[in-house]
């Protein structure tokens, strides 16, 4: 069994192993395989040398993390194993999947490494275009057909934004549309009635954070999911909010929403004005809140198309048939 020594030097210990040493125990729990010994400035470690390395690599992050920021926390732990969750088992490379993946997007077109290493990019001319304007806008909307990755993208740069610190929390909301059947007779609580509609934003964020990681973040409120109607009354500041399915939306509930926004933060409004699900679709509010707002600077308004679609070929020509009627 090889061994190691680390010597911190420069820097307070407890900077980096925290309060009783929480913050190195959290990082020891990702190297089960090595044992740690950490007294003062000095870290011995005993275990395979590769293992070794990369939790020396995994300090040395730290290290510069706590030049950036007043403390530590678990977050900053898991973020280095997060930004490539393959880093346990290789820091200087990815899996055999990504690299392939990686041959189709260039280093600028890749927002996030999600679960299992999954390559979430701006892949298509209007969703890159969104990730522009998103950098540009505190206002962007996105419209156009279903599977073009308005949402997706749009959830995407959220989280980005959050593992990045550059926003506190992220909300999501959409509006709770009958759409077929009645809520007062689906099953259950208000919460198991509504969470239907909000499932895509769900199966979006679980492709990108970790499940546990997820719950726990949606548990203290720091990624909200709710339906419009609670929207109402708040002023929502430092953080990223996108309002899916807009076209659902009457324009009073539009203005509602867009008057929410508060200091230091960013709005996405998605919609596809060719799915309108309310009964009548004339009260549809989203392309006349567009029109009145098209010319105040500061928004941004992205129309895609179905050369942007990213699901199943088939979508495409659907799309196609149906704007054809």
């Amino acid at each position: 069994m090889a061994e190691k020594i680390i010597q911190l030097s420069e820097i307070d210990p407890v900077d980096i192993y925290g309060v009783n040493d929480k913050i190195l125990n959290h990082l020891c729990s990702y190297f089960p395989n090595i044992k740690v010994n950490a007294r003062g400035t000095t870290i011995k470690l005993k275990g395979d040398y590769k293992d070794m390395s990369y939790f020396e690599n995994s300090i040395k992050i730290l290290i510069e993390k706590r030049k950036g920021k007043r403390h530590l926390n678990l977050d900053d732990v898991d973020s280095i194993f997060e930004d490539n969750p393959n880093y346990n088992n290789n820091p200087d490379t990815i899996s055999t999947t990504n690299k392939r993946l990686q041959q189709d997007v260039s280093q600028e077109e890749i927002i996030l490494i999600g679960n299992s290493g999954k390559i979430v990019a701006a892949r298509t001319i209007n969703q890159k275009k969104l990730v522009k304007e998103f950098c540009k806008h505190d206002l962007v909307f996105a419209l156009g057909p279903a599977g073009t990755g308005k949402t997706y993208t749009a959830i995407a740069l959220a989280v980005k934004a959050l593992q990045t610190h550059k926003v506190r929390k992220i909300i999501l909301t959409r509006p709770a549309v009958e759409a077929g059947e009645r809520l007062g007779f689906l099953p259950g609580d208000l919460k198991e009635k509504l969470d239907p509609y909000l499932q895509p934003l769900y199966d979006a964020l679980g492709d990108m954070i970790p499940s546990q990681k997820l719950k726990t973040l949606i548990d203290d409120g720091t990624i909200q999911i709710a339906p419009l109607a609670y929207m109402r009354g708040r002023t929502l500041e430092g953080a990223i909010v996108i309002l899916d399915e807009a076209q659902n939306t009457s324009l009073g509930q539009l203005k509602m929403f867009l008057t929410r926004m508060g200091n230091n933060s960013k709005f996405i409004v998605t919609g596809d004005i060719t799915q309108i699900d309310l009964p009548n679709k004339s009260d549809s509010g989203l392309s006349k809140g567009i029109e009145l707002l098209k010319k105040i600077r500061g928004i941004s308004v992205i129309k895609f198309n179905k050369s942007d679609i990213v699901r199943h070929p088939l979508v495409s020509k659907i799309v196609y048939a149906f704007e054809q009627e």
